[in-house]
């Protein structure tokens, strides 16, 4: 039997900046705004809604750091987003005056709203009642905690609302701009919904330290939030509730129809809050629509798109015009304008219109027992053009770990599928939406069942004659990271070589550097991973963690690192590199000196793929892009800070 293998993709299809992306319509229908580069950094461009791209502008200019996200105010008159300062995580809120971007020449100034120093700013909400406030969190003056504040970003005047004394990790607006909700984090993890009346905060719901509950809206009659919970001990997965904010009453609005995964997500009408739509995400994403014009428009789009998911990205104020994108394992997605009004479907873009769908592969969805028998599903990407047997594999755990993965493109398994490896990505015991049994099967297994979670994965693979037992390798970030350092510490004899990215290599160090504004987690963190504070906690967290294990490790390793990563501090890669060199194990480590804990520049992202790819290709002998652009290699020269043996 003949195969027909792809061409090798260069990595700037998969990883350079996309040409378009984060194409929003301003409320009032006017505009579309987007992200694009400039100068090789990406910022916020506009045009008029119907005009070409080419007649776009760009309204912001900045020369560091990379925008990612970015939203308008409900007036339409400004566009807010945030950055930090090298992936330190310490955000501050700049806006752009529209009005002023096209009436001046040249681009104007974004301004910067906040602008204390280390300090982090949360994002809560648009104003509905006021056109130029937004409500937002500033831990100023205790960095483990933010006070609720309103920010006009006309005047750039700040109101602070209250004083988070009370351990506060949410406060809930209703829907005329009123702060009327808190969620109170205790000290022994449980959480308080605490109504706020006349400056008292009266507790009217609570959930316990191990169940989870948080609000998503306001009824419209002002007495009851919708919420989503686990409480009970009979209640397994997640359901959408309202709860009376006087007497705390629960009145179930819905629960999964399967009766397989979490409550996914709501989507809310702007005009008058009716429910439009659920979201559930089990093997792929199912939705239940609760209005009937959407469904019938979105299932027009469905029949326009039959081979694609279809996702709604962004609506103008009166629920006219949208912004949907269409996408499936094998496309990275187009994103087209659509009319509820006319009914007419244009197309605007496609992101990355380099990458031809017809050389990428399928995503199949597959399940498999862990050690104790617990089914694990898992999500396997198989090289196009090259027979299913004996091929090499790429582990890739997600980070988190209370997270989970998703069927649809994914840019890294797809990149490594196109060089020749089956790619396998699951959902170990831990990762959320599956259930909250699921999620506690994790708590304080790191490193045990968590990981027997992986290496079963791989078991089941060689037994099935599709993979070669001497060429599988770990890949991940952040818990992913931590999996794979684990992974080559616990199972030796598994790994051909390993690669870390911002993993933690001990649980001790981790949890006692985590940052301030985390300290309404840290009971959690105790209670899933292990409570260092007791003798036998901080023995468990000892045990689990690869560092002190780094003597077991006999595959040649990969460490990359932001240097200003305030999660998972740059010790934790420090110390496992000096471990693995003292033990003359073969190390190559990279740290990117402007990154935090995930790489925003293309050109560091390209630098590490670069390593990893001929990492990968040295011990698991498989295809490879050799080349690399001048400012890609001088990049990877500079994070370069190997140890060999």
């Amino acid at each position: 039997m003949s195969y027909a293998i792809p061409p090798l993709i260069d990595r700037e299809v998969f990883f350079g900046d996309p040409e378009i992306s984060g194409a929003q319509v301003s409320p009032d229908g006017k505009w579309m705004s987007f992200i694009k580069p400039m100068n090789g950094v990406r910022n916020i461009w506009i045009k008029r809604f119907r005009e070409p791209f080419e007649r776009a502008r760009p309204v912001t200019a900045v020369t560091a750091r990379p925008i990612s996200d970015y939203f308008w105010t409900r007036n339409s008159r400004y566009v807010v987003f945030v950055q930090d300062q090298g992936g330190d995580e310490n955000y501050s809120v700049y806006a752009v005056d529209l009005k002023q971007a096209v009436a001046e020449e040249g681009i104007p100034l974004a301004r910067a709203l906040t602008q204390q120093r280390n300090i982090r700013v949360y994002l809560y909400g648009v104003a509905r009642t006021r056109p130029n406030v937004i409500f937002i969190g500033i831990n100023d003056r205790d960095p483990a905690w933010h006070d609720p504040y309103t920010l006009n970003v006309r005047t750039g005047k700040l109101k602070r609302l209250r004083r988070n004394t009370g351990r506060i990790v949410q406060w809930v607006f209703d829907r005329s701009d009123a702060l009327r909700v808190a969620l109170r984090s205790n000290e022994d993890g449980s959480t308080d919904f605490l109504r706020l009346d006349s400056g008292n905060m009266i507790p009217f719901y609570n959930c316990g330290p191990l169940e989870s509950a948080h609000c998503v809206n306001f009824h419209e009659d002002g007495n009851r939030v919708y919420a989503v919970s686990n409480r009970g001990a009979h209640v397994d997965r997640m359901q959408l509730l309202l709860v009376h904010l006087g007497t705390g009453k629960e009145e179930l609005v819905e629960s999964d129809p399967e009766k397989a995964v979490d409550f996914g997500a709501a989507s809310f009408s702007d005009i008058d809050n009716r429910i439009i739509a659920t979201q559930y995400t089990g093997d792929k994403t199912r939705i239940y629509w609760r209005d009937a014009d959407f469904e019938k428009h979105y299932r027009r789009l469905e029949q326009k798109f039959p081979s694609c998911e279809v996702a709604i990205r962004s609506m103008t104020r009166d629920e006219n015009r949208w912004l949907v994108t269409a996408y499936s394992d094998r496309d990275s997605g187009s994103v087209y304008s659509y009319s509820r009004r006319s009914g007419r479907c244009r197309f605007e873009y496609r992101p990355r219109p380099q990458l031809e769908p017809d050389h990428l592969s399928e995503m199949k969805i597959i399940r498999y027992p862990s050690s104790d028998g617990m089914e694990i599903q898992a999500y396997l990407t198989l090289p196009l053009g090259w027979p299913a047997s004996m091929l090499p594999l790429v582990v890739h755990p997600h980070g988190g770990p209370w997270t989970r993965d998703v069927w649809g493109y994914n840019p890294l398994a797809q990149f490594l599928a196109n060089r020749g490896y089956a790619v396998l990505q699951m959902n170990y015991r831990g990762s959320t939406g599956f259930g909250k049994a699921f999620l506690d099967a994790g708590n304080r297994q790191w490193g045990l069942k968590m990981q027997d979670d992986i290496t079963y994965g791989v078991y089941h693979l060689v037994g099935s004659g599709m993979v070669d037992p001497n060429r599988v390798a770990i890949l991940g970030g952040s818990y992913g990271g931590y999996a794979s350092l684990a992974g080559a510490a616990f199972t030796p004899e598994l790994y051909a070589c390993a690669i870390s990215k911002v993993g933690p290599s001990s649980l001790l160090t981790l949890l006692a550097s985590i940052p301030p504004y985390w300290e309404a987690g840290r009971k959690m963190f105790h209670l899933r991973m292990g409570d260092p504070t007791t003798p036998e906690g901080e023995e468990h967290l000892r045990m689990a963690s690869p560092l002190y294990s780094a003597d077991r490790i006999r595959c040649p390793v990969m460490i990359v690192q932001g240097a200003n990563d305030p999660r998972v501090k740059k010790a934790e890669s420090d110390q496992i590199v000096e471990a693995l060199h003292k033990n003359k194990r073969e190390v190559v480590y990279l740290c990117a000196e402007d990154e935090g804990h995930g790489f925003a520049h293309p050109v560091n992202n390209m630098a590490f793929l670069a390593a990893a790819e001929a990492f990968l290709a040295r011990h698991l002998g498989s295809r490879f892009q050799e080349t690399m652009p001048d400012p890609v290699r001088e990049r990877l020269n500079k994070m370069d800070q190997s140890f060999h043996s």
